[in-house]
């Protein structure tokens, strides 16, 4: 391992004057014992919104605070946390980008230089250490805890993990071998390969607790000050501290075999990063920590020059960057204040949308439906939802009994909406009762609310048509469940006006979701590239190709196998997008007849309880040929296909760019960072310029 002098004169090569600093700033404070705790917060100086990162600069303060804290005499014990809500969130990727492999060596080898001081030492001055996870805590934010020799934790912390494996990299300063080594290799497995390759799951702070990651948890305001006397108990032998034992034998073994094979099914064997956290994880078991740690820095190097990478980090600047700048949006100054909305239903979906609108923007919400009953259903689901987050204890009883008093129901809509800004529809999925409810909603309305509607795929434009003012009208569209997935597409119909869409983009921004702009066209982007994607692999199973062997093609493309995708969003509102895309481009979107008699039979799915095996009743239902396909013909006729489809979106500016359609893909769908989302892939493998005749970047 380089010495750590040499690597502080290289890493000066690395400086940036766009790397945002996280100071680490070291105070003394005297213990209830009269012990001295030298006390490192990590502050960017901004508020939780912009979390603390690690870049060269940062990482060179950390270490001269460290240094500080070990050298004096009066300084008994160290720890460290972060700035309100926030520990960390990780590497600069911005630096590791700029470095080049030479770069990341040094970056990789100086940040384990730098963390394992907290837990090592230095120059023979050892001090008891603690890891204060007061906030978020992702990548480098949960490691420079994991080298302390005590942890605690905050309950209602939002986000704790090692979500590198989705980024195209690895656990790289300290987690791929500290964390298997502290709560053992199946629990290591799910936190740095399982969580990152499921959409990049997160621990809660009570989550990690139960791991074992942290030794105690407390909550409340008081946060840091039990986690104090804690410490103190511990330094003063008051409080003990006990771990369950690792077992090294093969139960290591059997866990590593597992973790292996959940990242081939999950990616079909294309993901370098995965496949080295495995290695990174069998290798914890005999390793030295030297042995560990550089074997992590070789791993990262590694990483550094895989595609996958560069992907990860064109997909991390989508999300990171242009969501927050949609592309194509109007001038936020035209867009109208919202002070109250109007809901059109109040089933599920609609109740989904009420919570939302009263957490996120704290105005009146009001729910229409049919008849009272049905009304006051949606308003006793918002308040069950706000009484779980109560007891979670997540919420005060003035805030809830606040957001649940904005929340209200009627039948009538001159009550409901003559004062409402924004309106928007969650009713049955066909023109002719949109087009009713708009009507009546309009006819109360004032002039200038906006029209909102969540429709998937049906068109903007026709839904206006009727309208006195069809400029007020502007696709909505949520993925479900609405809570958690973070994409919004809106969607400008032929009339829609800038101050309508103005209006959406800021209500969504207010929403905290991510938006992008799509012409007004059937299905829009995610739901109209799924329709093809789904459309082309129901004709190669109908045509005689096993559904087994269908399932088995898109291992590292989608993020679940088509016939799951199926029985999430329920054969019905598949066959029912299909059907629009059909009518619409009917030389291309395929109409299963197979997956009509599924919905016919009203079933939920292809499969049986165990969501593997065909169900027999499903199975006697289908007509199928005699062409059989090989799984990897089934992938590349399939990623024609989409290849195809996203030339034709973006000649007809369905999308502004390729990047919207990835940014869809990922926030929408699920797609894979380190796959650049979809288009990225297809020019990877040659696909884009085979089927187009050129690249999309």
């Amino acid at each position: 391992m380089t010495d750590i002098n040499t690597l502080l004169a290289d890493v000066e090569k690395l400086f940036s004057d766009d790397e945002v600093v996280t100071k680490a700033l070291l105070q003394k404070v005297t213990l209830p014992s009269g012990k001295v705790l030298g006390l490192v917060t990590l502050d960017n100086g901004h508020d939780h919104t912009r979390p603390n990162t690690f870049g060269p600069k940062s990482l060179v303060e950390l270490n001269t605070a460290y240094d500080a804290a070990l050298a004096d005499p009066e300084i008994d014990a160290i720890a460290v946390t972060g700035k309100p809500f926030i520990l960390a969130a990780g590497a600069d990727l911005t630096s590791l980008q700029a470095g080049g492999p030479e770069g990341i060596r040094t970056i990789a080898e100086l940040g384990h230089a730098v963390f394992r001081k907290l837990g090592d030492g230095h120059d023979g001055t050892k001090k008891p250490s603690f890891g204060f996870i007061n906030g978020l805590a992702l990548g480098g934010g949960l490691e420079v805890a994991l080298h302390a020799d005590y942890r605690t934790i905050q309950d209602s912390v939002p986000a704790v993990g090692l979500p590198e494996v989705m980024l195209g990299l690895i656990p790289g300063w300290g987690g791929g071998y500290l964390l298997p080594n502290l709560i053992g290799p199946a629990k290591a497995a799910k936190v740095f390969i399982e969580n990152p390759l499921n959409n990049g799951k997160v621990l809660k702070g009570t989550e990690a607790y139960d791991l074992g990651i942290a030794d105690a948890m407390f909550g409340g305001a008081d946060y840091l000050e039990q986690s104090l006397l804690w410490a103190d108990g511990v330094l003063s032998g008051k409080v003990s501290v006990e771990r369950e034992e690792i077992d090294r034998g093969e139960s290591w073994d059997e866990a590593a075999k597992n973790a292996g094979f959940f990242a081939w099914a999950k990616t079909g064997d294309a993901s370098p990063a995965a496949k080295k956290a495995v290695e990174l994880l069998t290798l914890a078991k005999t390793a030295t920590r030297d042995e560990g740690f550089t074997a992590e820095d070789d791993a990262l190097v590694a990483m550094s020059e895989t595609p996958q990478l560069l992907a990860s980090l064109y997909s991390f600047d989508l999300v990171q960057k242009r969501a927050k700048r949609p592309a194509g949006a109007p001038d936020k100054a035209l867009a109208q204040k919202v002070t109250k909305v109007g809901i059109i239903g109040a089933g599920l979906m609609a109740s989904q949308f009420a919570l939302l609108f009263v957490q996120r923007l704290k105005v009146p919400v009001v729910m229409v439906d049919l008849d009272q009953e049905r009304a006051d259903k949606g308003v006793a689901y918002v308040h069950a939802e706000l009484d779980k987050k109560l007891a979670k204890g997540r919420a005060s009883q003035d805030a809830t009994n606040r957001l649940k008093a904005l929340v209200t129901s009627s039948v009538d809509y001159a009550e409901a909406f003559s004062d409402a800004d924004f309106i928007i529809e969650a009713v049955f999925e066909e023109m002719g009762v949109k087009k009713t409810v708009f009507a009546n909603a309009e006819a109360v309305a004032p002039e200038t609310a906006v029209f909102a509607t969540n429709t998937s795929s049906l068109s903007i434009t026709e839904m206006a048509a009727d309208l006195k003012n069809p400029e007020r009208v502007v696709g909505f569209h949520f993925f479900n469940p609405v809570a958690v997935m973070p994409l919004l597409e809106i969607i400008k119909g032929e009339k829609t006006s800038d101050a309508a869409l103005a209006t959406a983009f800021a209500t969504s921004k207010a929403l905290k979701k991510t938006s992008i702009l799509v012409k007004d066209s059937p299905s829009f982007i995610v739901n109209r590239l799924l329709g093809r994607f789904m459309g082309e692999i129901a004709k190669i199973a109908d045509e005689g190709t096993p559904i087994d062997v269908v399932e088995s093609a898109f291992a590292g493309v989608t993020p679940m196998s088509p016939y799951q995708l199926i029985g999430l969003v329920g054969p019905a509102i598949a066959y029912h997008n299909n059907e629009t895309l059909a009518k619409a481009f009917p030389e291309r979107f395929y109409l299963s007849e197979n997956l009509h008699k599924v919905v016919e039979a009203k079933k939920a799915s292809f499969f049986g309880a165990d969501g593997r095996t065909l169900d027999p009743e499903v199975e006697a239902l289908l007509t199928v040929g005699d062409v059989v396909k090989t799984a990897e013909e089934v992938r590349q006729q399939t990623l024609e296909a989409i290849a195809d489809e996203i030339r034709r979106m973006l000649d007809e500016g369905v999308a502004q760019a390729a990047e919207d359609i990835d940014l869809g893909m990922i926030t929408g769908a699920g797609f894979q960072f380190w796959n650049g989302g979809i288009t990225q892939l297809l020019d990877r493998e040659g696909i884009s310029e085979k089927v187009t005749g050129k690249k999309f970047h």
